[in-house]
């Protein structure tokens, strides 16, 4: 194996700039699964901002400092009881901070192969590392790497103290403060305060047993994989959509603008999307009340579209027998499906995987209609009746995720194109690209980004064995609509 070109620079830990006055909070029922999974790896790449990158450092270490005394947890640690609840205690114990430098490699070097470039898993810390491991390790670690024109900053976090929600709303407020120190703007609180409540459903007396130090990872961290990202416009979407839902793509929009139906469906489970957008009822009530009546009949969503796309081309390119059953899992956040409602920045973990089953003769035989719907009925009929069941199940089984895929015939869809991983300025602009590292990676896992421009558009991860992926990518079908 090659040696490295990353040296790391500096190592530190860094302290909340307030202490703690929470208590211990109790691992939920969506919290305690994810001990077996990795750290969640997700980082932003920007170009180099004109300050010295010494200065940069100490200006992202002092908002990191700062940001902490809002959210505490990510400054503690966890701890089992004498009854073998599993708890965050709130010790201000503090998050490592690395600073690398990598500067024989550039942003293009980066953002310019087909397939990700295997550096990308190094700019960030705690590679390979099992959420369990946050009893003794820091719960969250922060790294900055200077490339030759650029900086990556890149956040690993235990995924049973966070889900992708709570992580982006870090993360989006580390650059809020950083962003405000910058331009010596005080920082008395922030747009959008977690709820650290622990008073739901979600709360339960039953114990997950666990072995002797703790659980593994339920799949092969060692196959060999490609990882590739697939860039969808908005127009390539809309396309989708229509051929979907048997409809011209203009019926989709009004004004030029996205359907209100579509919009509505992707704001009601989204605190970010209604508090950050630009008014959004405004938006709404000129498209209502301005512009032609709209249909009450609801059509298969955007997103659902585009996963039954790659749903058929990967189990094309699998080759598997008609009569396999595929799985093709959705992770939903229920945090507005329960009743009552969570808040919708509920700090922990609000998501449940839905499985959606289907034959691979019945997937690449039949239309692309077909697959979404079975999609969008899955993902409908995921009420607040649902999410109780899923949590009573657990509770007379009480399991890590099983995350992986352990037939061959199985996709995971993860993350989500509503998250806002370009709204993260640190006080330079916007992020080039959003990347991940090697965390809970196998054959078949998919994440969903936005696409930087916005308006709609989306990055899907792509993580495939390397047969597979050669076969995705000369599916005439799927390529048609990919615009890198």
């Amino acid at each position: 194996m090659p040696s490295s070109p990353l040296i790391l620079v500096s190592k530190s830990t860094i302290f909340p700039d307030q202490k703690s006055n929470l208590g211990d909070i109790k691992l939920s029922v969506s919290d305690l699964p994810m001990l077996s999974c990795h750290y969640i790896q997700k980082g932003c790449l920007f170009t180099r901002p004109a300050i010295p990158i010494h200065s940069l450092v100490s200006l992202l270490k002092q908002s990191l400092s700062k940001t902490l005394s809002f959210f505490a947890p990510l400054a503690g640690r966890l701890f089992t009881d004498q009854d073998g609840y599993i708890y965050i205690t709130c010790n201000d114990a503090g998050v490592e901070f690395n600073h690398s430098k990598c500067d024989t490699w550039f942003i293009s070097d980066v953002i310019r192969p087909i397939h990700v470039p295997e550096l990308v898993k190094e700019f960030f810390s705690f590679d390979k590392t099992v959420s369990y491991q946050g009893h003794h390790k820091p719960i969250m670690a922060v790294q900055v790497t200077e490339l030759g024109d650029g900086v990556f900053i890149g956040c690993s976090v235990n995924h049973a103290v966070v889900d992708g929600t709570s992580f982006w709303n870090f993360f989006n407020t580390f650059s809020e403060i950083c962003r405000k120190i910058n331009n010596n703007q005080s920082i008395e609180n922030i747009g959008n305060q977690p709820d650290f409540s622990r008073d739901s459903a979600l709360i339960s007396s039953a114990i997950l047993r666990l072995p002797e130090g703790g659980p593994k990872v339920t799949f092969n961290e060692n196959e060999p994989l490609h990882e590739r990202i697939f860039s969808f416009s908005r127009e390539a979407i809309l396309e989708l959509k229509a051929i979907v839902n048997n409809k011209k793509k203009e019926e989709f929009l009004i004004n030029g603008d996205l359907h209100a139906a579509e919009i509505l469906g992707k704001q009601s489970n989204d605190k970010y999307q209604i508090d950050n957008g630009k008014n959004v009822t405004g938006i709404l009530d000129k498209w209502l009340f301005k512009t032609t009546a709209i249909s009450n009949t609801m059509e298969i969503s955007s997103f659902q579209s585009l996963c039954a796309l790659l749903w058929r081309a990967v189990t094309r390119a699998r080759k598997l027998p008609c009569s396999q059953v595929t799985t093709f899992r959705m992770a939903v956040n229920y945090r507005q499906r329960l009743n009552p409602k969570l808040d919708p920045l509920y700090f922990g973990n609000a998501i449940q995987s839905i499985p959606t089953y289907a034959s691979a003769g019945d997937v690449t035989s039949r239309d692309i209609r077909w697959c979404a719907e079975q999609l969008n009925e899955n993902v409908k009929a995921h009420d607040d009746e649902t999410v109780r069941r899923f949590i009573h199940n657990w509770e007379k089984d009480p399991r890590c995720f099983p995350l992986g895929n352990f037939d061959g015939a199985s996709m995971t869809m993860g993350s989500s194109p509503r998250f806002p991983m370009y709204d993260n300025d640190f006080g330079w602009g916007r992020p080039l690209e959003v990347r991940s590292g090697g965390a809970n990676k196998f054959d078949g896992k998919i994440s969903a980004f936005p696409g930087r421009e916005g308006n709609g558009s989306v990055d899907l991860e792509v993580v495939l064995a390397p047969e597979t992926m050669a076969g995705v990518e000369s599916d005439n079908e799927f390529m048609q609509y990919i615009r890198n």
